[in-house]
């Protein structure tokens, strides 16, 4: 037997920005997966985020001639903002919604069995969902998406270089990590390749997982990265092996959020981000039964 839940507002969407509105406007929110910021998205480290009981910890990362200073990870926030609409009420099926369908004013949820629940609503605000039915977008010709190639180091790993930014979209930022492959702090990093891909272009191999792999290898040699050192040649120069790397895997998102089409009680809203979150410390008062623990 399904749930039915009368709302007059409600809100579909997990990304960070459809939790910022949801949070500030107190308004329950529905997803068919959680939309986590990418693992490498920082804030703003001038940001106050004490009103969420939240330390901005400012986040250094060594590149070549500088070291870039940055805030706290978006996902940090992401998780502090879903928790509160969690204790609040405002998240009534958690993970367990795992598709969508729009008729009219009702939102029809459904696991991966049947149905589940039913949203009677008067006004939804759609910030985008991956198994959301019913929604028309605005039709965009070969769109840009962005690529994340997660690369392992199997040989090479160990040096002091956090980021790389070049000026190319294929492998337009590397990221390097402490390897999650390894148990414990370990001095070995893995990295993460980001580039932005035509979707057209995704599926030839010269902006392949494989391609992505070859030229993260050709900028760090290129920038005088070395691996393993090998002893010294006959000339008495320094010899070092050769990087050695495996691919993990590659995922991938949409460069720029869909335009997706207003119709009836359905409000797309056009907010940006950094509005949203100097909006926050207004919007904390409400949740201070909570925020007074903490």
């Amino acid at each position: 037997m399904s749930h039915v839940f009368n709302y007059d507002k409600v809100v579909i969407g997990s990304s960070l920005k459809a939790l910022l509105f949801a949070f500030q406007n107190r308004l329950p929110v529905v997803f068919s997966e959680p939309m986590r910021p990418f693992r490498f998205d920082y804030l703003n480290p001038d940001l106050d985020l004490s009103c969420l009981k939240l330390e901005n910890v400012e986040n250094f990362f060594q590149t070549f001639g500088e070291i870039l200073t940055f805030g706290l990870p978006k996902e940090e926030l992401w998780e502090r903002l879903l928790f509160f609409l969690s204790l609040d009420g405002k998240v009534p099926f958690s993970n367990l919604c795992k598709s969508m369908r729009l008729n009219a004013n009702t939102i029809i949820c459904s696991n991966e069995y049947a149905k589940i629940a039913e949203i009677n609503f008067q006004t939804c605000y759609f910030f985008g969902d991956h198994n959301c039915s019913g929604m028309k977008e605005k039709r965009v010709v070969n769109p840009t998406h962005i690529c994340y190639d997660w690369i392992a180091f199997n040989r090479g790993g160990k040096h002091d270089v956090d980021y790389i930014k070049l000026e190319d979209n294929f492998v337009n930022e590397v990221w390097f990590y402490p390897s999650d492959r390894i148990d414990g702090a370990t001095p070995v990093k893995d990295a993460c390749v980001v580039s932005k891909i035509k979707k057209e272009d995704i599926l030839d191999f010269d902006f392949s997982e494989t391609m992505a792999r070859f030229k993260l290898i050709s900028e760090m040699e290129t920038r005088g990265m070395k691996g393993v050192f090998n002893g010294l040649g006959p000339t008495g120069k320094p010899k070092y092996y050769k990087f050695r790397t495996t691919h993990i895997t590659r995922t991938k998102r949409r460069d720029q959020e869909p335009a997706w089409e207003e119709h009836g009680a359905i409000k797309v809203p056009k907010l940006k981000e950094h509005d949203l979150l100097k909006d926050l410390p207004s919007s904390c008062v409400d949740y201070d039964r909570f925020l007074r623990y903490l």
